[in-house]
């Protein structure tokens, strides 16, 4: 079991600092906050302390953008087979995190993030035919599950199978919203199961809801101003600074 998030000042200001800036990508393009919160304080904690830190942050953000939109029922009817295999094998990813070297994950993502990103931003785009919605959702999950448990980020390969369904704008950060919820539960579970989390851990993760809050807010009032065309720019630009971050990250805690 982890020890409570070190208490220096400098350390408590960086992380507020970090969930406010990672909820506000988040309220933006409807992803990141993870991602951003994860590889940032990893610099500063270490990865394990960091994957319980955005726990409560994420799940609170979560509820908020998948409970949000109006389309809940329809969404669930139609993606819960994608939704459930996410779940599935996410325990499985974060067995192997404990089981391979601090940086292979994180330069995995990154990579992929990239291959999807650059050719999307391009003009590439795709699509899932009706027939193959169930079946592609459900392989698609089993991977998005693997990688979340590995790198407490949710995003490859899943919002590319849920921007590949066409859905409008709200629609999309809902459904975003509910793989990412589903995901958040998860992981913590996941977490505690393996040894991962403490209370003092949780606490500190509960205190840092605030910032994050705050950030999703501000970002929300700007998204409300983009158009569908400009929306779907910033996500895919924002998976691909995603990526080019975690690239370097890998490399680096790989030779740490």
């Amino acid at each position: 079991m982890i020890d409570l998030v070190p208490a220096e000042p400098g350390v408590i200001v960086v992380a507020i600092l970090v969930f406010t800036c990672a909820g506000f990508i988040k309220g933006l393009v409807g992803l990141g906050l993870p991602t951003i919160g994860l590889g940032l304080m990893t610099v500063f904690i270490g990865v394990e302390k960091a994957m319980v830190l955005i726990l409560w942050p994420a799940f609170l953000v979560n509820f908020w953008q998948a409970a949000s939109g109006g389309s809940l029922r329809p969404l669930l009817r139609r993606l819960w087979p994608f939704l459930a295999a996410a779940v599935l094998t996410l325990a499985a990813g974060t067995f192997m995190l404990t089981r391979l070297p601090e940086g292979a994950a994180d330069f995995l993502l990154g990579v992929l993030m990239v291959i999807y990103a650059v050719p999307a931003l391009a003009g590439i785009v795709l699509s899932v035919p009706g027939k193959r919605v169930v079946p592609v959702g459900i392989v698609v999950g089993l991977i998005n599950g693997v990688l979340s448990g590995l790198t407490g980020s949710y995003t490859v390969p899943g919002v590319m199978y849920l921007q590949a369904l066409g859905l409008t704008k709200d629609e999309l950060v809902q459904a975003m919203g509910l793989l990412f919820l589903f995901s958040t539960v998860a992981l913590g579970l996941s977490l505690g199961s393996f040894g991962l989390m403490s209370g003092e851990g949780a606490l500190a993760s509960f205190a840092l809801v605030a910032p994050s809050l705050l950030g999703v807010w501000l970002g929300q009032k700007i998204r409300r101003r983009v158009s569908e065309s400009q929306f779907r720019r910033l996500i895919l630009a924002a998976i691909l600074l995603l990526g080019l971050y975690l690239i370097p990250l890998g490399f680096w805690r790989l030779a740490a």
